[in-house]
């Protein structure tokens, strides 16, 4: 299965989620897959960061459903954020993992899942998630989505998916910068709050 593939069917379950997203190819796919979510997705820049950033945004908004959309990689940059979930629990964060046993962004060099030998679902089990799934079809996928988009405690699906990247596909016109505030807006607006107010002239 593809990532697009993926990523289509969980865009059609979402409507006021907020989402955190990978770095690389998946954003331009998430970008294409998920038009309605693009105010409401903030794209990371960072490796490791994905599911930590998530997380914190859930903490923050224990009301709202968070969705991580974390890759191999990443999530094998930063195992710690397992343990964190197991320990706080958070009970609005859905983490999906994309696998594709590879770092894409940078040529393609295998990542320690590409062995078939470690496992980031084990891992996270063993960090004490129960709820942490590998998919490898889209019938499964697609009910681990739904499972994990009305949990109430942390749920982890890792997507074992193809690296090919979605041909034809519309780049993401902003950069970084403008990401960050159009999805801080979109989260004042929707929550009815102020986090970055005017500046204050002295």
């Amino acid at each position: 299965m593809t990532r697009f593939e993926c990523m289509k069917l969980l865009a059609d379950k979402l409507s006021d989620e907020l989402v955190i997203v990978s770095l690389g190819a998946s954003v331009d796919e998430w970008y294409n897959a998920a038009p309605h979510m693009r105010e409401a997705s903030l794209f990371q820049q960072q490796l490791g960061c994905v599911t930590p950033q998530a997380f914190g945004l859930a903490t923050g908004l224990p009301h709202r459903r968070i969705v991580s959309l974390d890759t191999d990689g990443g999530m094998l940059f930063n195992l710690g954020i397992l343990a964190t979930l197991a320990n706080e629990q958070p009970r609005n964060l859905f983490t999906v993992v994309w696998d594709n046993e590879c770092y894409q962004s940078i040529g393609g060099p295998p990542t320690h899942t590409a062995k078939g030998i470690v496992s980031i679902a084990a891992i996270a089990r063993g960090a004490g998630i129960e709820h942490s799934y590998t998919a490898t079809t889209l019938e499964e996928f697609e009910k681990h989505c739904v499972a994990g988009l009305t949990a109430d405690e942390p749920y982890i699906l890792v997507a074992k998916v193809s690296s090919i990247v979605q041909p034809g596909i519309k780049r993401k016109h902003s950069d970084g910068r403008e990401d960050k505030y159009i999805f801080v807006r979109h989260v004042e607006a929707t929550e009815n709050i102020t986090i970055m107010g005017p500046s204050e002239h002295n």
